[in-house]
């Protein structure tokens, strides 16, 4: 037997250890992207099953049923309802937990309706015994007409005997078990007499369901059995009526749960982590944790990290032939990329608690906690997604909002989400922090760094639900929408999820940035190292003439040449042009083209001012650290990075739309240019004028 590429979709409702299971058949052989004209994630992996058969596992988005409310619901249909599609699954695997079978069944038995081969996997079987649960699985197998895997994602039972019933898909029953045509016998018998050759639920989902079906005329199947909306609206509730009353009686049999064995520990946990006071003082108390640890943990990867790569310039410098090449690996390509890859520490340890709180189902309990805030500024708990998942990436969590139903709640999270602090921001505030504010520690265990993110990252948040509150009160939209939020069971992190989350993001940080960062670094060191005009090109005749009266030794003479090149360059100019501008800001020219180009990316500010401190520097060996400690104004004689000019950036950072990827995704998601000009216009309006009154405050 040998079967190439078996195409498997892993289905299921929201935390139910889907991702769990899809991790444990894959590991790190994933490819992360999005669906074909739309921005709903989508993961696909790899796995190599018995009998030398390969297969194709794609990960849907996690969806309750096959009555789409939202995109990423809409993307499951649409795939199991399109047989042309290349990813159309031979097998669907039903990921359920074993505590909540009656609701993950749901869906189940409507995919059961679609005839495609189906799988039922339940889920934290290592929980059974502590909660009192038995399962008939034979019964179970005869009544929902399937194969049951009985797996624990956590500790990696039963995958591969997982991995031997998708091999053998073929011999599980296609047949539905139940029939729930008869919600309107005489209605889905006119459907079935119409159109007899296809599925009798597919038809009925090209009725209720806005979703393209390539093989149909949608719009000939809705004239020829149309019904009011109402009517669609009371078959599907009397659907899910029968659904759950067979669901009901199977699991009679099936499942049984002893009472005395429950445990309240979950009930009594939420008690304190949802409470209207203590929830939120354990939730401040562990952001407080996570950056206090981001700036301990991550000092010393970071200073060998920036040491090695100054030492990689030195040695790119004096070990490869000298010339245009040279010069632009060790001041250009080498130090950008250095400016990157020296914070993937503090990335690294920022996504791992994330995932941390994530995989222990706590993320759930901030969703639901802070959806009392979200109301009173106009937003729902779901908003509340988006803005913690803008820690990571302001572009997922743009797209993420398409689970908020309401256009105007929608709206208004995709507005202000780019005001939290996102990962790219972390290369910029550490930088800026390391050099500004003390390293020291209050009452012995507060290190001031670690409480001056913390801070930075509570005003993102804070300015974004102000303006969500004043955008409610602008928009005049009218709307009512209600929130609903699973709380998870609590369990210990998974650390092969842990890691593979960790990594992965990590990774796609890096690479992402590092593409951006290599393009701009050729650029810059092009600009920086070429001018126009006698300025630049007689730059040592010019040094010479100014010195005639104070002789200078061989390296000070090449510093003040270097000086004199870089500020009549190309990119010189640039930034002399716009000095008066940022200059109240207690910027130099400087910091002006890293503002510039960091509108790529935000993180792009730190390797664009290696770059150009780099460009005709004879002190390799210097990192960008104490690169950018030791510059001065010439004007002033006092150091450009001060406290004053520091705070500035920081707020500049804090508030401004630094991100050209942010503003494309605005305009997809909005479908209108529109909303992003106006974030781009007012994030930095506002940010230029708080920097500002910043500086003149503190100088």
């Amino acid at each position: 037997m040998s079967i190439q590429n078996i195409n498997v979709a892993l289905i299921g409702n929201p935390n139910t250890g889907k991702t769990s299971v899809f991790n444990q058949l894959t590991g790190l052989n994933q490819q992360v992207g999005n669906y074909p004209g739309i921005t709903v994630e989508k993961k696909i992996g790899f796995c190599k099953l018995p009998h030398n058969i390969k297969a194709n596992i794609l990960d849907l988005p996690g969806t309750y049923s096959l009555n789409a409310s939202s995109m990423d619901e809409s993307v499951v249909i649409e795939l199991l309802l399109n047989k042309n599609d290349k990813l159309y699954p031979d097998v669907a695997v039903v990921v359920t937990d074993v505590e909540n079978l009656k609701r993950n069944l749901l869906i189940y038995t409507q995919i059961k309706d679609l005839e495609i081969p189906t799988i039922l996997v339940i889920n934290m079987s290592d929980r059974m015994e502590s909660k009192g649960i038995t399962l008939d699985i034979p019964y179970l197998e005869e009544k929902l007409k399937t194969k049951i895997a009985l797996v624990s994602s956590r500790k990696g039972l039963g995958i591969e005997e997982l991995k031997e019933l998708i091999v053998s898909y073929k011999t599980i029953p296609n047949e539905p078990c139940m029939n729930a045509s008869v919600i309107d016998e005489e209605y889905f018998q006119k459907l079935q007499h119409a159109f007899p050759n296809q599925l009798l639920y597919k038809l009925w989902l090209v009725i209720t369901q806005d979703v393209n079906f390539l093989n149909l005329d949608r719009n000939e199947i809705r004239s020829t059995f149309t019904k009011s909306h109402s009517e669609l609206k009371r078959l599907q509730q009397k659907e899910t009526i029968k659904r759950y009353q067979f669901i009901n009686d199977v699991l009679k049999e099936g499942l049984k749960v002893d009472a005395s064995m429950a445990k309240d520990f979950r009930a009594k946990l939420d008690r304190v982590l949802t409470h209207k006071v203590w929830g939120y003082v354990i939730f401040l108390a562990i952001l407080f944790l996570i950056f206090q640890s981001i700036f301990s943990w991550s000092t010393i990867p970071m200073d060998f990290i920036d040491s090695t790569f100054a030492s990689l310039s030195t040695w790119v410098a004096q070990e490869l032939p000298s010339g245009i090449l040279t010069d632009l690996l060790s001041q250009g390509i080498v130090p950008g990329i250095g400016g990157v890859i020296i914070f993937i520490p503090q990335i690294a340890f920022l996504f791992l608690f994330i995932s941390i709180l994530e995989e222990s189902g706590y993320m759930s309990r901030v969703v639901f906690l802070m959806d009392k805030i979200m109301r009173k500024f106009g937003l729902s708990g779901k908003s509340v997604v988006p803005l913690i998942s803008g820690t990571a990436c302001a572009i997922p969590a743009i797209m993420a909002t398409r689970n908020i139903e309401n256009w105007k709640e929608r709206l208004i999270t995709i507005l202000v989400t780019p005001f939290t602090t996102c990962s790219a921001r972390l290369p910029v505030y550490t930088i800026i922090i390391s050099l500004v504010i003390p390293d020291e520690r209050l009452f012995g265990f507060l290190n001031v760094q670690g409480l001056a993110l913390m801070l930075l990252y509570l005003i993102g948040f804070g300015t974004a639900i102000l303006s969500a509150y004043i955008l409610n009160k602008i928009l005049k939209i009218s709307t009512k929408t209600y929130f609903v939020v699973e709380m998870p069971s609590y369990k210990l992190p998974l650390f092969k999820n842990v890691a593979i989350n960790v990594v992965e993001k990590t990774k796609a940080f890096v690479v992402g940035a590092g593409k951006i960062i290599l393009a701009i670094s050729v650029i810059l060191w092009f600009l920086a190292s070429y001018g126009p005009g006698k300025d630049f090109n007689e730059a040592e005749t010019i040094v010479k003439e100014r010195f005639v009266d104070t002789p200078l030794d061989e390296v000070q003479f090449e510093n003040e040449v270097a000086s004199q090149k870089l500020e009549n360059s190309y990119i010189g100019l640039m930034g002399r042009a716009i000095e008066p501008v940022i200059s109240p800001l207690g910027y130099d020219w400087k910091i002006g083209i890293a503002l510039i180009s960091s509108f790529a990316a935000r993180e792009v500010f730190v390797g664009t001012l290696a770059t150009i401190y780099s460009v005709g520097d004879t002190d390799n060996e210097s990192t960008i650290k104490s690169k950018m400690q030791e510059e001065i104004n010439p004007e002033t004689g006092k150091k450009i990075f001060n406290f004053a000019s520091g705070i500035s950036l920081l707020l500049f950072y804090a508030f401004a739309m630094q991100c050209a990827s942010t503003l494309a995704i605005t305009k997809k998601e909005t479908n209108s240019w529109k909303w992003p000009a106006m974030q781009l216009f007012l994030m930095s309006g506002l940010a230029y004028f708080v920097a500002l009154f910043a500086y003149q405050l503190l100088k």
